[in-house]
């Protein structure tokens, strides 16, 4: 059963991010704040349920969430900045977006920077272990992955209605096939070649 919260903290907000190991997409964070009474026996990772889980979780969440907040940070950013501190930066953005400041954060993985000079903890696989990590990372894998269907009417022969902009065999095909488009991350090397395929 996962825990609530990190800390002993009244208000706690739990962050996460989706779509960091993308070629193509932003990334999307969010950070949410639970009441003490919150339960769901189903909740957890966002990898670890089905699409249509995950979808009923976000609904549940969104309802009985304190505060939730969703951002995202585009491609052209990330690959100017790099995509650990564009991560970084949209857990920031959700967290300007909720309507109440958290009095300590709860992170999901092993960096953050300071927020509002708020007290945070990095948790290594946290989302798994708490359950407002879990809210954060359902809230942000379901936004992202909506978004990314909305880009594949723009791209179909990508399949990002299945891949989601990950590194699948089918996707590094299309990229191979048909070369980027301005929603791929530029920046980024496939492994198979060890070369940068967006170069111009």
């Amino acid at each position: 059963m996962l825990a609530l919260k990190v800390s002993r903290y009244a208000c706690e907000a739990g962050c996460d991010e989706a779509g960091r190991g993308c070629l193509a997409g932003p990334v999307f964070a969010a950070a949410v704040i639970l009441p003490d009474h919150f339960y769901h026996e189903k909740l957890n990772d966002s990898k670890q349920v089905s699409e249509p889980l995950r979808e009923e979780l976000a609904e549940f969440i969104k309802l009985n969430a304190l505060a939730y907040s969703i951002a995202w940070v585009d491609e052209q950013t990330i690959d100017r900045i790099n995509i650990l501190n564009a991560s970084i930066l949209a857990m920031h953005l959700a967290l300007d977006g909720l309507p109440v400041t958290p009095d300590f954060i709860a992170v999901d993985g092993n960096r953050f920077k300071p927020w509002k000079k708020k007290p945070f903890s990095c948790e290594i696989k946290g989302d798994g272990r708490f359950m407002n990590i879990a809210a954060a990372s359902i809230l942000a894998k379901t936004a992202r992955d909506a978004y990314m269907m909305k880009l594949h009417e723009k791209h179909p022969h990508y399949g990002w209605n299945k891949n989601k902009g990950y590194a699948t065999k089918d996707h590094r095909d299309a990229i191979m096939k048909l070369g980027y488009t301005e929603f791929h991350r530029k920046s980024f090397i496939l492994k198979e070649t060890q070369m940068n395929l967006f170069d111009e």
